[in-house]
């Protein structure tokens, strides 16, 4: 997992080029300008899910993982609540290969995520996002797809 603001992007340009490319995006969009629904990026190697939504009590999150991309979930207005925790401290649901979604339960640890931050989720963090801080608030949040690149 990765915690951090755009500002610091280019620290990331050692990455994998579908995940740099994904800061790239960011970066160089008026996310605001953004509808919501999926933007194409790259095909099914990068792609947006610009979402605008309530933040939730914990008590009604979902715990989730992906095996095939890695999230890269950006706030573009507002402040949520994500839960996160390392794969082999939860128990895993049964995997729906169709929408890549790994159920999960258990319990984590949390990061405030606010405007102008991003969090990346790899394959073994756990994530709930979408949980409000305090009280329920309307966020603004692109979260880019990042297929994992295919080892030869």
């Amino acid at each position: 997992m990765i915690f951090d603001t755009l500002d610091n992007y280019a620290l990331y340009k050692g990455l994998p080029h579908n995940l740099f490319a994904a800061f790239q995006f960011l970066a160089g969009t008026d996310l605001n300008k953004l509808p919501v629904g999926r933007v194409e990026v790259d095909g099914d190697r990068l792609y947006a899910l610009v979402q605008e939504y309530e933040t939730k009590p914990v008590e009604q999150g979902i715990w989730e993982a992906h095996r095939n991309y890695i999230d890269v979930q950006y706030m573009v207005s507002g402040c949520e609540r994500m839960g996160f925790a390392h794969l082999s401290t939860m128990r895993l649901g049964e995997y729906v290969p169709e929408k890549d979604f790994q159920p999960l339960s258990e319990t984590g640890n949390t990061v405030d995520v606010f405007a102008g931050a991003f969090v990346v989720f790899f394959p073994q963090d756990g994530h709930m996002p979408g949980l409000c801080v305090d009280i329920p608030q309307k966020v603004k949040k692109v979260v880019l797809k990042v297929k994992l690149q295919e080892t030869k």
